[in-house]
């Protein structure tokens, strides 16, 4: 697995990390390197306080790597530079609330779905827009690479505005540079929560929606990192993650 640090990315040791050839903490464990994008609130965020990265992907990537006795870095990155830094060995996994596609499973394998949310259009208060179509015309903010961007491209007569953090992409819709964005409903629920001029609509799913686990191809990770998952979900943890992260 890789224990080498890429220069310039933040890294985060958690539940009592640090590389394996840490002499003061005498640990022999492995260290598997999480790759993500730290914008991405509940999913993954920097605490303002102790300037670490949290989250629920992060919790759900401790719990595993401990269960089969791993020690955890996590480098934070665009969400755009993930795929293509994995695919160069940079990192083990990525969690990134990352839906499995079938362009991104050309390059990664993925996990079983161990969260589905919706998407949703971010706009002004007083605005009306139910559907994708509806923004025919219009400027809408999505997160560069992501697979919002993608189901924007495929409706016609959308000015697409494609951005690197969702921070960015609130602050042009607040500056009314943009008409709308297309962000996770979970993530949409924390910035409207935040900020009372916007709101959202929910995007009914019709296709595969959910986040998974991606992992270099041919990685020997995924199987067990299945069971994990697999014993999460049947023994309330993955409930718990969920309300810790999403019902408060």
């Amino acid at each position: 697995m890789k224990k080498s640090m890429v220069a310039g990315f933040m890294l985060v040791g958690l539940t009592a990390c640090g590389s394996s050839e840490d002499v003061t903490n005498g640990s022999n464990a492995e260290t598997l390197v999480m790759l993500t994008s730290a914008d991405y609130p509940p999913y993954e965020s920097v605490d303002t306080e102790t300037e670490e990265i949290i989250g629920f992907d992060v919790d759900i990537a401790k719990h595993i790597t401990e269960e089969l006795g791993y020690e955890l870095e996590i480098q934070d990155m665009d969400f755009n530079g993930l795929l293509p830094a994995l695919q160069s060995e940079r990192g083990d996994f990525v969690m990134a609330g990352m839906t499995p596609k079938p362009e991104r499973l050309e390059n990664a394998d993925f996990s079983e779905i161990y969260f589905e949310a919706k998407n949703t259009i971010v706009t002004a208060d007083g605005t009306e827009y139910a559907t994708l179509e509806d923004l025919s015309g219009k400027k809408v903010g999505v997160q560069l690479g992501s697979i919002q961007e993608g189901e924007v491209e495929a409706i016609e007569g959308i000015e697409i505005v494609s951005l690197n953090k969702i921070p960015e992409i609130i602050q042009e819709l607040k500056s009314g540079r943009i008409d709308a964005a297309i962000i996770e409903d979970t993530v949409a629920k924390g910035y409207v929560d935040a900020n009372s001029d916007l709101k959202f609509t929910v995007i009914e799913n019709t296709e595969l929606a959910g986040s998974a686990i991606a992992f270099p191809k041919g990685s020997e990770l995924v199987e067990d990192f299945n069971k994990v998952l697999a014993e999460m979900k049947e023994d309330g943890t993955m409930d718990e993650l969920v309300k810790k992260w999403f019902e408060n």
